[in-house]
């Protein structure tokens, strides 16, 4: 039984870290953008049901953050607001507004890269996604690709001070 566990974590890593790619991915894209590098996608098994990346600046909207991007992408796709067996997988751990748009679309599992220290709303401020009162939990699953996330977030703002000091 144990050998089968194992075979099964083995199995959930392998596609945590290829999705964590793909969110890497959507991450740059904002970037090219002038956005905030953040990227998010939401799935179901191995089928990607949605993507996102950060857009709050280029469509003047502050919900558009690349988690409810995608999540709004995947309930279109889905025809539905509910999306249980579903994974939102995200380079930056969410803030309130996004793990609460997680809880309303019931999403099964979280997995982040880099933890954010200063909004993080699934466990490094405050921890919204297995708050006991709610109605729904999320499983969080955290620093996947941390170090590539946390930097493509650090290179990005470092760029940014560094132009605002030349201008």
């Amino acid at each position: 039984m144990s050998e089968i566990l194992e075979v099964q974590d083995e199995a959930n890593q392998a596609r945590d870290q290829r999705f964590m790619q793909v969110a890497l991915a959507l991450a740059r894209r904002a970037e090219c953008e002038g956005e905030v590098p953040v990227g998010a996608l939401v799935t179901h098994g191995d089928e990607v049901l949605g993507e996102g990346w950060n857009r709050p600046v280029s469509s003047d909207d502050p919900t558009a953050h690349a988690e409810i991007v995608a999540i709004r992408a995947a309930a279109s796709r889905l025809r539905n607001y509910r999306m249980p067996g579903t994974t939102l997988y995200v380079t930056l751990e969410p803030c309130a507004m996004c793990a609460g748009a997680i809880v309303q679309a019931r999403i099964a599992r979280v997995v982040f890269g880099a933890r954010d220290p200063r909004t993080g709303a699934a466990g490094s401020v405050m921890n919204v996604l297995e708050h006991p009162i709610l109605n729904h939990r999320a499983v969080v699953s955290g620093g996947v690709e941390a170090e590539a996330c946390g930097m493509l977030l650090v290179d990005f703002f470092k760029a940014r001070r560094a132009a605002a000091r030349s201008s």
